[in-house]
């Protein structure tokens, strides 16, 4: 069986998706999704993107890492599919409904309002997220946000000087997760910019995530230390994010279309 997809990136967090409204697909496993996402034998992606029909929204989107676990939220692939689909949307999530809109060069998207008790991170057991009595060597007293995935959060000097590719694994599999979690380190330049860098669960470090932003922008505005909108500059680009509290968070960035092709699909079987 030979299926199209379609290449796409959102500040170079790569994605390839798959329509399953226009072709009809078998079941994807995690096994099959990991080897899609391979890099070195597949076709390579940071997220594998699934649109399908929906009876709540326009489509739902599925998503699938890099080691092909399904998650609830990726805003730099709703950013994507949104430019893909050329109008506005309604996108069903297993994190939510999101509501995205194509603008010039990508697509503002309605993250929804982000969640703060312990067991919506989740934790293990009761702690408050606003400041986390939790260290990791250099990386100390964290916030924790889930805006459709879970985040942790540590603001630091220099985020360029922490080791995240050695504590983001230790991190995101840490009991304290029940279902592991993204690991985001933030310097906050100045009351409107934060220098990010984002460890993703199941996806390792990447150039940009956009539920990162969002979580790392909200819980900066909780503790006073940016104003909204702020820039979040991540190593792939700049997100503007936009949040009061109360409200649903604004995620606005480019996205792009890199190139479409088709594979056969027991190739990765």
């Amino acid at each position: 069986m030979r299926v199209s997809f379609t290449k796409m990136h959102g500040l170079g967090n790569d994605f390839v998706v798959l329509d399953a409204r226009a072709q009809d697909l078998p079941a994807l496993d995690k096994a099959r999704a990991a080897a899609i996402a391979d890099r070195n034998t597949g076709i390579g992606c940071d997220q594998l993107i699934v649109l399908e029909p929906s009876d709540t929204a326009d489509f739902r989107m599925r998503i699938y890492n890099h080691d092909g676990g399904e998650v609830g939220a990726c805003g730099n692939a709703t950013r994507a599919v949104a430019l893909l689909h050329g109008s506005e949307a309604r996108i069903e999530t297993s994190g939510g409904l999101l509501v995205a809109s194509p603008t010039a060069g990508g697509a503002s998207v309605d993250m929804g309002e982000p969640r703060f008790d312990w067991d919506a991170i989740p934790l293990e057991y009761p702690m408050d997220t606003f400041s986390m009595p939790v260290s990791w060597e250099m990386l100390a007293d964290p916030g924790a946000v889930n805006v459709g995935n879970p985040h942790v959060i540590f603001f630091v000097e220099d985020t360029d000087a922490v080791p995240l590719d050695r504590l983001g694994p230790e991190i995101e599999n840490d009991s304290l997760f029940p279902e592991r979690v993204n690991v985001n380190v933030a310097t906050v330049e100045n009351r409107g910019r934060i220098r990010l860098r984002v460890w993703e669960r199941g996806a390792g470090l990447t150039r940009a995530c956009g539920t990162g932003a969002c979580a790392t922008a909200v819980h900066a505005i909780r503790r006073k230390l940016v104003d909204s909108p702020v820039t979040v500059a991540l190593p792939g680009g700049e997100l503007e994010i936009a949040w009061q509290p109360g409200g649903s968070i604004r995620m606005t960035g480019p996205a792009t279309e890199s190139f479409r092709g088709s594979f056969e699909w027991d190739d990765f079987a």
